[in-house]
């Protein structure tokens, strides 16, 4: 038997090494080889009575045991990751594989739910962040209306909100518009005919301009009612106006007390003219409301103190002996003439002397105005799409003869504005009934539907029409006090009209005592108490007489002096009044 060499005597005696246990074969080993194999082979099954499949198979496994010996904690996450990494990889490759038609339905699933085209292709976590934020927007949105909606119209006064509410519709259109845009470029085909990339960009584009129009209008309008907003009432009043105490609004007031007037500026006819004057006096904790008509044709009345009084120290004679002297004339008047109010500013000086001057007719203090020229209520009335109205007889329409015929019509702007400007064939008291009519008209027909499909035009129309000086901080109160009146508040109307009162000659006392006792009435008699005589208007009174100032308390009804045609009562030198006056029975509006 030939001896094996010294150098293979000297290894075989030596450990093996890892490599060669776990291959079962050196490197060395593989160029000792003879006819029959290696030598290290036949000698092993010389010794080893096992097959020798049985004895690789063996050394295979044992071999693989020491070799992850020290990494048998760190294999299985390996394991998992790369299994992870190849789902992932598999489900991007399924969507490019796929076709146009899936790519546009995961688009268009996305439209509607962010994160689907994502979570469909194997992004897990960019998919599941914006599911998780189209939920929590949605959801969050919806649980600020439910909590906020009775106050919800108070909140859009608010000129700040309506500025963060328009920025926030318009970045959360974009990020959507990036989301269907991103959508589509993940799902799409890698390869694509130049007719299906057509179709597929198109297809694209009108889901953007789906989402893009709504959000879009939406932030538009809420822009345009915070500059309407804005433009109409100012932040902080205007010049010299009270402070705002958010805490108590109206300053322990128990009532608020808005002059409503309404101009006649006429293309034909310089100047402003208020043919239409009434002082809204709202009780601050119940809503119920006084309207006291103001006639526009009262004569010498008394100035307020100061360069006014001065300059007409026995009542308001008008501006030269062309002019009446009536009441609408004080507002141009104080714009003519600065120095009746002196430190106020153009366009703020009329308001300024009138609101004082009816100030001194009712001895009750106005604290804001509203003032609507009538062409822009026209302009009001067209972009509303006109008004229906219940025309009683017929009305002279326009100057070449026209008329609006009775019955049940809708107007539109000049209509509207013939409508309530009037007086052929009829007098100012039957225009003034005619205006309340028409306003009445309006705020029922002004539903939301009508207001939002319009709101463009009749946001312009109504920065044209109206001025006040109610400053932006008393808005979210006075909607709230408002909406007291709107929830079945009584409102009750006093116009100081003949033959209640004589518009040459008024009795101011009794007009101030009138007004005391509409917004301050009585409290009603005990059933037991046994009715008395309310003493009759003594007629006399001059411009200057006094008055104890109303208090607080809700009116409980209406004196009505409203439209009438009765003859006046003769005059007498002090004043004179209709018999009875202060005894009016109260008649309450719809």
């Amino acid at each position: 038997m030939t001896s094996r060499p010294a150098w293979r005597r000297r290894r075989s005696t030596e450990p093996e090494t890892e490599a060669d246990a776990t291959a079962g074969t050196g490197p060395d080993a593989a160029a000792d080889t003879g006819p029959d194999g290696p030598a290290d082979s036949r000698a092993d099954s010389q010794s080893d009575p096992r097959p020798r499949a049985q004895a690789d198979t063996e050394a295979v496994e044992a071999g693989a045991d020491a070799g992850s010996g020290g990494e048998t904690g760190s294999a299985p996450a390996a394991s998992d990751g790369t299994e992870a990494a190849s789902q992932e990889s598999a489900g991007r490759s399924s969507a490019r594989e796929g076709g146009l038609g899936r790519a546009l339905g995961l688009t268009l699933a996305s439209t509607l739910v962010w994160g689907v085209a994502h979570l469909s292709t194997g992004r897990r976590r960019p998919g599941t962040a914006l599911v998780v934020l189209f939920v929590a927007l949605g959801a969050g949105a919806l649980a600020w209306y439910l909590v906020y909606r009775p106050s919800l119209i108070r909140l859009a006064v608010r000129p700040d909100l309506l500025q963060t509410a328009a920025g926030g519709m318009l970045l959360v259109g974009l990020f959507w518009l990036c989301v269907i845009i991103r959508s589509y470029q993940i799902t799409r085909p890698a390869e694509m005919s130049v007719p299906a990339h057509a179709a597929g960009a198109l297809s694209v584009a009108v889901l953007c301009f789906a989402v893009a129009v709504p959000v879009s209008w939406a932030a538009h309008t809420t822009y345009v009612a915070r500059s309407t907003l804005t433009s109409i009432f100012h932040a902080g009043g205007t010049e010299g106006a009270k402070q705002i105490n958010t805490d108590d609004p109206w300053n322990g007031q128990s009532r608020v007390n808005v002059l409503l007037l309404g101009s006649d500026s006429a293309y034909d006819r310089e100047g402003t003219r208020t043919d239409s004057m009434t002082v809204a006096s709202v009780d601050t904790r119940t809503g119920e409301t006084v309207l006291l008509g103001v006639p526009r044709n009262l004569e010498h009345f008394p100035m307020p103190a100061g360069p006014a009084r001065d300059r007409f120290p026995d009542g308001f004679t008008g501006d030269g002996p062309e002019t009446p002297g009536l009441l609408n004339e004080v507002f141009q008047y104080a714009e003519d003439h600065p120095d009746m109010v002196p430190g106020v500013a153009k366009n703020h000086r009329g308001p300024t002397l009138l609101k004082q001057t009816i100030e001194g007719i009712l001895h009750q203090h106005i604290d804001y105005y509203i003032m609507v020229d009538m062409f822009g209520f026209a302009d009001i009335v067209e972009a509303m799409g006109g008004v229906k109205v219940k025309i009683t007889e017929p009305i002279p329409y326009g100057r070449d003869g026209g008329v609006l015929q009775p019955g049940e019509r809708v107007l539109h702007g000049k209509e509207a504005l013939w409508y309530g400007r009037s007086r052929n064939d009829s007098d100012d008291y039957a225009r003034m009934g005619r205006q309340k009519c028409l306003l009445r008209s309006i705020a029922r027909q002004a539903d939301p539907t009508t207001v939002l499909s319009r709101f463009d035009k009749l946001a312009s129309a109504t920065k044209r029409a109206i001025s006040t000086d109610i400053p932006q901080e008393l808005l979210p109160d006075l909607v709230k006090l408002s909406e007291k009146v709107k929830d079945g508040a009584q409102i009750s109307t006093l116009a100081f009209v003949p033959p209640l009162v004589s518009t040459g000659n008024p009795d101011f006392a009794l007009i101030r005592r009138l007004a005391a006792k509409a917004m301050n009435p009585p409290p009603a008699p005990s059933p037991s108490a046994s009715p008395k005589t309310s003493p009759k208007a003594s007629g006399a009174g001059s411009p200057g007489a006094g008055a104890t100032p109303a208090g607080a308390g809700s009116p409980s009804g209406t004196a009505s002096g409203g439209p009438s045609k009765s003859p006046e009562a003769p005059e007498t030198p002090g004043g004179s009044s209709s018999p009875g006056a202060e005894n009016a029975k109260p008649i309450s509006l719809d």
